[in-house]
């Protein structure tokens, strides 16, 4: 297992549109829509590749780590997503360690990456760790290796 750096920042913000809008003209960001698989996990979701930042907003009526998250600290800094060139051993070592694992967030085939990750990856696989076991960290392990 070896860690390949930070991926993205996660920031969860009440209105997509709007922090699309602020980072866009800030950073220069171009954002992808990523709403489709973000949707089961009540969420609404943008990423800017170019700028490793992932914008989530809770989507109105359901529960979400967002909505508790923004209900709780406000909209911030929620989480940031570590690239490792094995994430199932990085998993089977949190575990280990007594690393909540909350969720299998994606594993994508190459048709879903295609779609959904504009073709950018050959493998894209993600889980989310329990913060209260990471310091309070909503701390993504995930392996993403670009084509």
């Amino acid at each position: 297992m070896r860690p390949l750096g930070v991926n993205r920042v996660t920031i969860g913000v009440k209105d997509l549109e709007k922090g699309i809008e602020l980072y866009s003209k800030l950073l220069g960001a171009t954002f992808h829509d990523q709403s489709v698989p973000a949707e089961p996990f009540g969420l609404r979701c943008a990423i800017s590749w170019d700028a490793g930042i992932e914008l989530v907003a809770p989507l109105p009526g359901r529960d979400s780590y967002a909505t508790a998250f923004i209900d709780e600290h406000g909209e911030g800094l929620m989480g940031v997503v570590f690239a490792v060139d094995d994430v199932d051993e990085t998993r089977e070592t949190a575990e280990k360690m007594g690393i909540g694992v909350l969720a299998l967030i994606a594993d994508y085939d190459q048709g879903q990456i295609d779609e959904y990750l504009q073709g950018r990856f050959k493998k894209y696989k993600e889980y989310m760790l329990n913060p209260a076991d990471t310091y309070g960290v909503g701390l993504v392990i995930g392996q993403i290796e670009p084509k």
